[in-house]
Formats: structure tokens, C-alpha cells, sequence
């Protein structure tokens, strides 16, 4: 029961929960008695989109893959996610305007190193991912190839 799982959501229900929008966008809602708020609805690519159910929240439901379940859903307007104070401070600490280049990024984008940094479980790590955030503002990366050099160098180093 680890891990992840996703529930399929069919265009047509999308469409009507947020019309014509192609994009990920945060909703709230309820699965079976399980209230929950600030989940991710990713498209598909095909008008589909699906909603990602971690192993925590499939324990607390009771569920495991492929069990049924009742599904209430609609946009979460009132979510969101602010710049912690000790990303902030370093990027203001900076010369190379690095706020404005992280402030520049589409919102969605800020938001996945946010919640890197916000999932970290230890101080260390925090600080470490902090830190690959910085250097990724100054070396013009997004998310995608911040990840993908700290796994390089996890590799050759």
C-alpha cells in the first residue's frame, strides 16, 4: 500500500470543474469521507487529467489500486503557496536579481521548487535544496534541469 496511485479524471468532468483550462491547477473536495485541499489535478495530454493519491492518503482511506471510491472535487481558490523566508532571504542576498528571475517564472514553476523545499524532512536537506535553488536561478535553470544536473552529479561525483 506504498507509493503512489492516481484516480482518472475524464475531460469532460475537468471541463466543468475549471472550462477549457489545459493546465494543472489545484482543487479540493472530498474522497469517500477524506476531506482534502491544495491537491494537484495534472492533465493527461489528452484532456484527461488525473489526481495523485499518495500511500499516506490511500492508508487513511483505506483504499488500495483499483478499489472504488467517491469522488467530490472542485478549484481550490483559496490555495496558496508562499516563498518560505529562508529561500527568500537568499535569493534577496544576491546580486544577480535572483528574486526577479525566480518571481519570473511561471507560477506553477515557483511552486514545484517551493514544495521541494517545503517537503524536505530534515533541516540538512532543506538547506541542500535551498541551495540547488539558488544555483539553479543563476545558472537560468528550471525545475526539470535542476533535478536532473543534482542527480548527474549524485552519479559522476
Amino acid at each position: 500500500m506504498a507509493g503512489w496511485a492516481y484516480v482518472e479524471v475524464p475531460r469532460a468532468i475537468a471541463n466543468r470543474i475549471k472550462p477549457d483550462y489545459k493546465q494543472v491547477y489545484r482543487v479540493r473536495g472530498q474522497i469517500d469521507d477524506h476531506i482534502f485541499a491544495g491537491l494537484a489535478l495534472m492533465p493527461m495530454g489528452d484532456g484527461d487529467y488525473y489526481l495523485a493519491i499518495n500511500g499516506t492518503m490511500r492508508r487513511v482511506l483505506n483504499k488500495d489500486v483499483g478499489d472504488m471510491l467517491a469522488l467530490c472535487l472542485e478549484e481550490d481558490k483559496d490555495f496558496k503557496i508562499t516563498i518560505p523566508e529562508d529561500l527568500e532571504i537568499c535569493l534577496l542576498d544576491e546580486d544577480d536579481d535572483l528574486m526577479g528571475k525566480f518571481m519570473a517564472l511561471a507560477k506553477s514553476h515557483r511552486n514545484y521548487f517551493i514544495k521541494y523545499i517545503t517537503d524536505a524532512k530534515t533541516e540538512p536537506t532543506r538547506t541542500k535544496r535551498i541551495a540547488m535553488t539558488v544555483e539553479a536561478m543563476i545558472l537560468g535553470l528550471d525545475f526539470g534541469a535542476m533535478i536532473r544536473l543534482d542527480k548527474a552529479r549524485r552519479q559522476h561525483g
